[in-house]
């Protein structure tokens, strides 16, 4: 018969099991810094060789490593989604724009939906609490607001796999690869048009209206795709009549 008897786990695999969950969640990040030895082993309440053999299996796994003298962090998990060619790649073509604004568009869409089903009360108040310092900060709002409230409604979706490709979508934005969202919402009356949109996309999900918050997701997102392409296209007649005016005090 194909039946073993039922043993207790050992303390290592608990720990293991509760790390890896904590990192598939997205609750422990990449690039996370783990409390010291004693202070983990004391929060999860197993002896210090326990903890020790969990690690170097977590390690061994390529979910944590050890940095010299400064302890053990979370593996950047997502680092090899994207070569450098390829980023490099998308950094230079206005096409790869495009494409990456519809992906978004599409998955936070989703991600909307499901938010305004599944998201808990507390996923809700995050979501409200930061759209009200964005509120706060009226024109000043940030690209790191805007990105929190983002990922925010992505976080209260409870997509694991939609959460770990929508953060690496976020920090590829972050580090410039994409556009430069200075350049595109340079005008006041942008930035409030920008806040009216988030707001929007707030209220439906505090109403937990789900067709609603895709639809208003899916709008702001398509109004960004519009302001890159009108600052693309300033930049490019900007250019065309710099070399008209040179041409006509250098001829």
């Amino acid at each position: 018969m194909p039946f073993q008897k039922v043993q207790s786990e050992k303390l290592s695999s608990a720990v293991v099991n509760q790390i890896e969950l904590l990192i598939l969640r997205g609750i422990l990040r990449p690039g996370e810094r783990l409390p010291s030895e004693r202070d983990l082993a004391e929060k999860l309440g197993v002896s210090r060789p326990s903890l020790r053999e969990a690690i170097s299996e977590l390690q061994a796994q390529g979910l944590l490593a050890a940095r010299a003298g400064a302890g053990i962090y979370v593996a950047d998990v997502l680092g090899s989604a994207f070569s450098p060619a390829l980023i490099n790649l998308f950094s230079r073509h206005d096409e790869a724009v495009s494409d990456y604004l519809t992906f978004r568009r599409d998955m936070e869409g989703l991600a909307a939906e499901r938010a305004a089903r599944y998201g808990t009360e507390t996923d809700l108040k995050v979501i409200d609490e930061i759209f009200q310092k964005m509120e706060a900060a009226g024109d000043g709002m940030g690209r790191e607001l805007d990105a929190d409230f983002h990922i925010a409604i992505i976080e209260a979706s409870h997509n694991v796999l939609m959460l770990h490709m929508m953060r690496l979508m976020f920090d590829l934005l972050r580090e410039g690869v994409f556009y430069n969202r200075q350049v595109m919402f340079s005008q006041n009356t942008t930035k409030s048009d920008l806040l009216e949109q988030h707001r929007a996309i707030n209220t439906a999900l505090q109403a937990r209206d789900g067709k609603a918050a895709r639809a208003a997701l899916e709008q702001h997102l398509e109004f960004v795709c519009e302001a890159y392409e009108d600052a693309r296209r300033a930049e490019r007649n900007e250019e065309i009549a710099r070399q008209r005016l040179d041409h006509e005090y250098n001829r």
